[in-house]
């Protein structure tokens, strides 16, 4: 197995990661999602608190794909691709915080989901050229123990009190945190990236084995074991440090990593061991272009909230986001399933402009 060959079942899993973003960020209304695709109110998961984890697990598995041209050796060449990287997402995510330019700077959010992957990703990266295999995995782990009593020590688990907001307030300062649960709070703030940073280095010591000159059957067993041990450990570990996407706890890491591993398992059993490669296409094209995809409907979406209008036909004026949605799916499937079939044509739209870049073998990279 080579370490530089293209691996469809990693593209499949990215793709699906990359679907399931949009399937949970684009419903008609915020206020009609299914439970399950709704994220857990604190503590606790959902199946849409997955998600996110696993797109940055499996970026870390492109990575250890991605290294093997440079023999995962530190570079300047690649110490300066990995610094490049992560500032072009990161100014990306606050472009798109800022976009469309209805706020003063003094307002502006400085985190969100693009700059989490950046920052995770690009410490991970780094990490990785310095260590081995068992020294990312002791530093995998005193990150998770060290996160865990740093958050028991200093404050508590609570939305008010937690030592994450403390520290983003004092960095940031309330107004550049998001305001969402009513006070300013950020799910991706600064100290949470670095349980983050063991996601993607789950992902990255995955890719070792996938690249290690095993078997496909052999990776499929001894990534579904290690997924199914993981995540048992963060569900055992959820007793006493709550499982907890907004603070990205370390049982939370735990759990979603080892639900990645088994995932990832189970689609390389069934594309490379089984050759569903065919069945797998659509996921595949969502796979090749997944931070373009990304950026397009996070565009898409604020340009039809904000920019938009529709007139109706009492003659106010709505969003085209709520007209599209209120207009022409409410009054044909309801409310609740009207919002879900709104996501699930984002979906299909976007997939046809993927399919059509990809005939053309237009891939953008970051």
């Amino acid at each position: 197995m080579s370490g530089t060959a293209r691996i469809t079942a990693v593209d499949a899993m990215r793709g699906m990661a990359v679907a399931g973003m949009i399937l949970v960020n684009t419903p008609g209304s915020w206020l009609y999602i299914y439970s399950p695709l709704r994220h857990a109110e604190w503590h606790g998961v959902r199946p849409a608190d997955f998600v996110f984890p696993f797109f940055l697990f499996i970026t870390g598995v492109s990575t250890w794909f991605s290294f093997s041209r440079y023999e995962r050796k530190l570079s300047p060449l690649l110490v300066r691709k990995i610094f490049i990287r992560v500032l072009i997402i990161f100014a990306t995510g606050v472009f798109l915080n800022a976009f469309p330019f209805r706020e003063s700077l003094s307002s502006l959010r400085v985190m969100g989901v693009l700059q989490r992957i950046a920052l995770a990703w690009g410490i991970a990266a780094t990490i990785s050229l310095f260590l081995g295999r068992k020294q990312l995995m002791i530093t995998a782990a005193a990150i998770l123990a060290g996160y865990w009593l740093i958050l028991s020590f200093c404050g508590d688990f609570s939305v008010e009190n937690n030592f994450v907001r403390s520290l983003d307030l004092k960095l940031l300062g309330e107004n550049h945190l998001w305001g969402g649960r009513g006070i300013p709070f950020d799910p991706e703030g600064l100290l949470g990236t670095f349980p983050a940073v063991v996601t993607v280095l789950s992902g990255y010591l995955a890719g070792g084995v996938i690249g290690g000159g095993v078997d496909y059957t052999g990776v499929f067993r001894k990534l579904f074991v290690s997924g199914v041990c993981a995540a048992a450990a963060g569900f055992l570990w959820g007793a006493v440090f709550p499982i907890n996407k907004s603070l990205w706890t370390s049982s939370y890491v735990l759990l979603t990593s080892g639900a990645a591993l088994s995932f990832l398992a189970v689609f390389i059993w069934l594309i490379e061991v089984k050759g569903w490669k065919r069945a797998a296409f659509p996921l595949t094209v969502f796979g090749r272009n997944p931070i373009f995809l990304f950026v397009l409907s996070s565009l898409w979406v604020k340009t039809s909230v904000y920019v938009i209008r529709f007139s109706n036909a009492d003659g106010s004026r709505l969003s085209a986001y709520k007209w599209f949605y209120e207009t022409l799916l409410v009054p044909a499937t309801g409310r609740m399933f009207g919002s879900l079939i709104f996501a699930l044509l984002h979906i299909v739209l976007f997939w046809l402009l993927l399919f059509l870049m990809y005939r053309k073998r237009i891939f953008i990279k970051v």
